[in-house]
């Protein structure tokens, strides 16, 4: 700005750089929500494996495939919770990094700060002595001693020309004073924009960098689960349905021979057929 006390370039740089590091605090917020659903997700997917029965009746090679299904299933749960420690990391990563800007941002905003108060100041102070000076000067020009009353006023006209001189030094003293501290100001502002410009392409790059590897952990999260989903397929492949039956058969089996037929038997003609045998003689009676 071409007003020398205006600050309204260098607030707006400020107010960009904040906007930025609360860009950078709602994505480290957004890797900590995303780490509780994370491990909320490991832990009930670990839960339902261990404890919900899935086909626990099964036999022989469908009962290993199911096996296999819920380890991997355990195994996807921990994956997630491994996931969930990394977002929480990176997270932690995020602020670390946006707590060092800030820290070190700080420390030239200060210093701003006190070269914008100090450069007002002078500012301010000259401009009143310019004023006074101003003011003084056609007032003293106005009282200036005519002939006739000269050697009455000669003392006051040596007065007011060294009050005048004073003044007027001291209007000069304070614009090369103002001067040296615009140039102090207008250095360290450059200095301030550069290194301001550094850590604006350092967040984003950083920033950048750490969506781009959040990214790549989902898709090696993704590739892990299909890993051992893979194997729960490997598994179903080596299910044989006649394996199973077998199986069943040779665990259940009573014997290796078949019931005998049973065989009709005609009780009531085998009767009618049978002659009936004689009575025993009697025996004798002794007297």
């Amino acid at each position: 700005s071409t007003d020398l006390t205006s600050t309204i370039g260098y607030d707006s740089i400020i107010q960009h750089l904040n906007d930025g590091r609360k860009n950078c605090k709602e994505f480290e917020d957004f890797l900590k929500e995303r780490a509780i659903i994370e491990e909320k997700y490991g832990k009930e997917l670990i839960n339902l494996s261990k404890k919900k029965p899935c086909g626990q009746t099964e036999l022989n090679t469908l009962k290993k495939s199911l096996d296999v299904f819920k380890q991997q299933i355990d195994n996807v749960g921990q994956g997630h919770i491994q996931l969930a420690q990394t977002l929480r990391e990176e997270a932690k990563k995020m602020e670390d990094f946006r707590e060092k800007q800030k820290l070190h941002r700080k420390k030239i905003e200060l210093i701003m700060e006190a070269i914008h108060k100090n450069r007002n100041l002078q500012y301010k102070k000259t401009m009143e002595v310019k004023q006074m000076f101003c003011g003084f000067l056609p007032c003293a020009l106005l009282h200036l001693p005519s002939l006739s009353h000269f050697w009455q006023l000669f003392l006051k006209l040596a007065q007011t020309k060294s009050a005048l001189e004073d003044t007027d030094r001291s209007y000069q003293q304070s614009v090369t004073t103002l001067e040296k501290i615009r140039e102090e100001w207008q250095n360290e502002h450059i200095k301030a924009c550069e290194f301001f410009e550094t850590q604006e392409c350092e967040r984003i790059n950083y920033f950048r960098n750490a969506l781009w590897l959040h990214i790549n952990q989902l898709s090696l999260g993704c590739v892990q689960n299909d890993e051992k989903y893979e194997e729960i397929r490997k598994s179903l492949e080596m299910c044989s349905i006649e394996k199973d039956i077998d199986f069943f058969v040779n665990l259940r089996k009573t014997g290796s021979l078949a019931p005998a037929p049973v065989v009709y038997e005609n009780y009531y003609n085998a009767q009618r057929n049978v002659t009936p045998a004689r009575s025993p003689a009697p025996l004798p009676i002794s007297r």
